[in-house]
């Protein structure tokens, strides 16, 4: 690559924010010391934002859901977060909710977003996770999942766009027994509301 063509290489790209692997891939920089410096630079003459510790954006104007994958690696957007999209809740909350390796509140610029863990088995598992607009997220089935892997007792507003033959094809990458009866229970008494 050309001296002015790094800085253009991670302009042109659609993602709008950066971790330092995805930096030295896309530079195809295989010194790391290298890459840091002349990102460094970039970042002193304001060519690009750093937002956390290896996480950089391209201006103020990046995607936080893009963030919110970033910040803990492999992460996926999930919980409440896609509940809300798909009308299964209807509490708003300002918060990003993410299924990570770890449980974590962050706090980064004007975006707020809890990191709640997931065993590593359900976390890499790719079932019933999309990749949209260059981040992970769960699917409204798998994040129904999530939810209710982590609390048996959690209240569900509407579930009538919920598939179900999906929901328990999912159940199985928990391997929990206790999410088994939970989903049953919840599966019947949407069944007899149903009616």
């Amino acid at each position: 690559m050309e001296k002015g063509d790094y800085l253009d290489a991670l302009l042109r790209s659609p993602k709008t924010i950066f971790s330092l692997g995805d930096i030295t891939l896309l530079w195809g920089e295989p010194r790391r010391n290298t890459a840091l410096s002349r990102l460094h630079y970039y970042l002193k003459h304001g060519k690009l934002i750093r937002l956390r510790q290896g996480v950089y954006a391209k201006d103020k104007n990046y995607n936080p859901m893009e963030l919110a994958t970033k910040i803990f690696i492999p992460a996926y957007i999930s919980f409440e977060t896609v509940l809300i999209q798909t009308g299964f809740i209807f509490q708003y909350y300002n918060t990003i909710f993410v299924a990570s390796y770890l449980t974590r509140q962050v706090v980064c610029g004007q975006h707020a977003f809890s990191f709640k863990k997931i065993k590593s088995s359900v976390l890499t598992n790719p079932l019933g996770i999309e990749l949209k607009n260059e981040y992970a997220i769960a699917s409204s089935e798998r994040a129904f999942l999530d939810i209710i892997y982590l609390n048996k007792d959690y209240y569900f507003d509407n579930l009538s766009g919920l598939n179900w033959d999906k929901a328990f094809e999912l159940l199985a990458i928990y391997e929990n027994k206790r999410m088994q009866k939970t989903m049953e229970k919840i599966y019947r008494q949407h069944k007899a509301d149903s009616i």
